[in-house]
């Protein structure tokens, strides 16, 4: 593949900088992989900043046309990149049929980020050809507009839509699901594993090499980390207390809290809304990917089917709106339920611990019960419990009682609503969508212009 005249050059990093600026409109290009969990918070940003009078461009796959469309931005589909199914990965990634826990996690990395980024920068070349823009964003597994950017110099930010995954001198490796040790065993324990760690992911390098040498780069053998995280802008979901308060984080990193696109109309509400009315309720959710409904959702079912309360469950699927299996009374299921209209009604979640989700309820001050089975969720199981906002039930198949044991410590313990409502209001102190558009515009008029 052809170089772009542009010759990559480096940036300085961005220092934090007041707002209250005077901005212009600009052409912003957004990507991500596409996966709901990814699309939906750069939609919410897309939204904005189309809002705020920029111009904006979406790079995903056309699964999210209608989303992205609705938001002001202009799709830009998957194209040369391997357009996938997000709930059928195994149809395009043949290699992860079957696998579980860090086999998982490592042919994810490199089947679906790192080895279909040549393909993707092949896309975002003829769409800078057809019309540049100022900036590229990107979320944090989008290897593809990494390098692309790498290779033309085109301002780039990260926005880390799942949990911030930087490295630290403080506490236990991101990913492990461990809580920082508070003990001096626990803590040499946290030492020795940020040595191990980059040795444990030295097999994703190659692969790295390799995309990089595909698209004209220098093969130097980057981190997925390096790779993936911009050196000039990260704007991270979540928050301090959910990154377990580290201190050593890098002065172009900024939390932005929860983002969450703007209602633009009310969602369409499933035929026994009204059943909630006057109820407990408890929230069942496998979020939308390893979405076997024996892992998580049977067992909950089977945990609160004596219980006083209405189960509203979401099954991940649009569309579908039955199991395959018999459902309480007390139960009642759909494929998506409209966050903005449930979550205010909710007393406890359950969930496999997809960050949007997760954050999404403690935005609403509601404790929860996850069950982290796979990719980034134990590391979200273990973050939430330190906060005191969850229980973490250390596995993505629990059985039924041990999930009963989880929901009656979240719904009789008043420290972890507590916990949560501090949580929501951390969150909501740093700006949420709102800040990451202003943040966005005024790193776009100083860097891409």
């Amino acid at each position: 593949m052809p170089r772009p005249e542009t010759a990559a050059v480096p940036r300085p990093l961005v220092r934090p900088f007041p707002l209250g600026h005077d901005v212009q409109m600009a052409r912003f290009l957004l990507t991500a992989m596409p996966f709901t969990g990814h699309v939906t918070p750069l939609r919410a940003i897309a939204q904005a900043l189309v809002a705020r009078g920029h111009d904006v461009r979406f790079y995903t796959g056309a699964a999210f046309r209608a989303g992205v469309e609705a938001s002001g931005a202009a799709l830009v589909p998957w194209h040369h990149a391997p357009d996938f199914d997000e709930n059928d990965l195994q149809a395009t990634f043949p290699r992860l049929e079957g696998r579980k826990g860090l086999r998982q996690v490592f042919a994810n990395l490199q089947d679906v980020m790192i080895d279909t980024a040549p393909a993707q920068v092949s896309d975002l070349q003829a769409e800078w050809d057809r019309e540049p823009w100022d900036a590229i964003v990107t979320d944090d597994t989008s290897i593809g507009a990494a390098l692309w950017a790498d290779r033309s110099g085109c301002p780039r930010a990260t926005i880390a839509v799942i949990p911030l995954n930087l490295t630290s001198r403080q506490g236990p490796p991101s990913g492990m699901g461990l809580t920082p040790g508070r003990n001096p065993l626990t803590r040499t324990r946290d030492a020795a594993l940020r040595v191990i760690a980059p040795l444990a992911m030295r097999p994703l390098t190659k692969p790295i090499v390799r995309a990089r040498e595909a698209v004209g780069l220098p093969p130097a053998p980057l981190t997925f980390e390096q790779t993936a995280l911009s050196r000039e802008r990260i704007l991270a979901s979540g928050s301090p207390s959910l990154d377990f308060a580290r201190t050593d984080r890098p002065a172009q990193l900024e939390f932005v809290g929860r983002l969450a696109p703007s209602p633009s109309s009310p969602a369409p509400l499933p035929s026994w809304w009204g059943d909630l009315d006057g109820r407990s309720v408890v929230h069942v959710t496998q979020g939308t990917q390893n979405i076997d409904p024996t892992d998580l959702i049977r067992p909950a079912l089977e945990a609160l089917a004596e219980r006083d309360v209405l189960v509203a469950v979401s099954t991940g699927v649009l569309g579908r709106e039955e199991l395959p299996f018999p459902v309480p009374a007390n139960a009642r299921v759909a494929g998506f339920l409209p966050y903005d209209a449930l979550l205010p009604r909710t007393d406890v979640v359950i969930t496999n611990g997809g960050w949007g989700g997760t954050l999404a309820a403690l935005s609403h001050t509601i404790p929860l019960v996850v069950a982290g089975g796979d990719l980034d969720k134990p590391e979200i199981a273990a973050r939430v419990a330190w906060t005191g906002a969850g229980v973490n039930l250390r596995t993505g198949t629990p059985t039924a009682t041990q999930i009963a044991a989880g929901f009656d410590r979240a719904w009789a313990d008043r420290t972890m609503k507590d916990a949560a409502t501090r949580v929501a209001a951390e969150l909501a102190s740093l700006g949420g969508t709102p800040r990451a558009a202003e943040l966005l515009e005024v790193f776009a008029a100083r860097l891409g212009r």
